[in-house]
């Protein structure tokens, strides 16, 4: 496949792909303090609070915006492609969906079947649903995901039609929504966080279409909107949740659309310099065999670790629940164990990502 990959190939969505993928599974594992509370059950806070300026971090860290970014210019360019071949609404979903949702499937079908035998073998025991729901975590990215791609068609059109006019109110309308759901309407959470995302799924289609012409100006103006917005506007300066205070990801707030706008300028910036790293080949290497599995890896990524985690509380005690030096120094394990299970995870169930 490398050998394979034209030239007119834009490698830089594929890296920044595979290291969002990394990015995502990386903080899950590493940097985030999940332990058991006090009701048994596994809580996934963060040290950023521990670490005076870490929220700084998260304008780049936080690579839910960018993995829409990317997903509106892979649909586009999947779109485009349907309409050459004369395909259909029907059949551009159906091919769009499969890859998408059947590792997911998958991963619930093997919970199912888990807690049927616990249901038999272990009656009166806990469902996993009330212990260790930290492995279904990865499953609202996808859902809001599959609700961006049924609205292709229309975000497309709009596109085309109003170019960076209907990006630009996208990305706008969610501060409107802010201000009513925060006056007690808290049902547009949902919806709220679905026009944030379809707002950066819509930036991509931007970056598909070779719009924008001047990415250091956007990334500038876009961290001029997030640094008024964080300060005088009442939102939290950090695009994750920090223990303690608000979020800006559940719900989700404008911040994470503009933050969509602000690295999508940074990514095109820093573009040549990307480039040139996806053109060595043990990089792009390495990236094709990231994205062959993509959903696969970020399906599996949290059951891996919970497989770990049950084993390390058998064999060793349980998890820390307070970032001290003995945490920081037991980080490093926690990439070798729940990599080791999630290799054969990926082993198992890559046929349904990539036949």
């Amino acid at each position: 496949m490398a050998d394979l990959t034209p030239a007119t190939r834009d490698r830089t969505v594929d890296l920044l792909r595979a290291g969002a993928i990394a990015v995502v599974v990386l903080w899950h594992w590493v940097f985030s303090i999940t332990h058991r509370n006090g009701a048994g059950s596994f809580t996934m806070p963060n040290p950023l609070a521990d670490v005076p300026g870490s929220w700084a971090l998260t304008w780049v860290l936080q690579v839910m915006p960018l993995f829409f970014v990317i997903g509106g210019y892979a649909d586009l360019a999947a779109w485009t492609s349907a309409e050459r071949r004369g395909d259909g609404t029907v059949a551009f979903l159906r091919s769009r969906a499969r890859r998408l949702l059947l590792p997911p499937a998958a991963m619930v079908a093997a919970w199912t079947a888990v807690e049927a035998v616990r249901v038999l073998a272990f009656p009166g025991s806990r469902s996993v649903i009330t212990w260790g729901m930290v492995v279904f975590v990865p499953l609202w990215f996808l859902a809001v995901y599959a609700a961006t791609t049924v609205l292709v068609p229309l975000t497309v059109r709009l596109h085309r039609r109003h170019g960076w006019r209907a990006a630009a109110v996208l990305v706008a309308a969610p501060f409107a929504v802010d201000r009513v759901r925060s006056a007690g309407a808290s049902w547009l959470a949902v919806p709220g966080m679905v026009l944030v995302f379809v707002a950066c799924h819509q930036l991509g289609y931007l970056w598909r279409d070779h719009q924008v012409t001047r990415p250091a100006a956007l990334a500038a103006g876009a961290a001029a909107v997030l640094a008024v917005l964080t300060t005088v506007g009442g939102y939290e300066a950090s695009m994750v949740a920090i223990p303690g205070s608000t979020s800006n990801m559940f719900p989700t707030t404008v911040c994470i659309a503009v933050l969509g706008a602000f690295q999508l300028g940074l990514v095109l910036w820093a573009r040549p310099v990307l480039e040139r790293l996806a053109a060595r080949r043990p990089v792009w290497l390495a990236v094709i065999g990231v994205n062959g599995v993509a959903m696969t890896i970020f399906t599996w990524h949290m059951t891996a670790w919970m497989v770990a985690a049950l084993a390390w509380e058998r064999l060793v005690g349980p998890l820390g629940a307070v970032a001290d030096a003995g945490w920081w120094s037991t980080r490093p394990v926690w990439i070798v164990l729940p990599g080791l299970v999630l290799a054969a995870f990926v082993t198992t169930f890559r046929r349904l990502e990539r036949p």
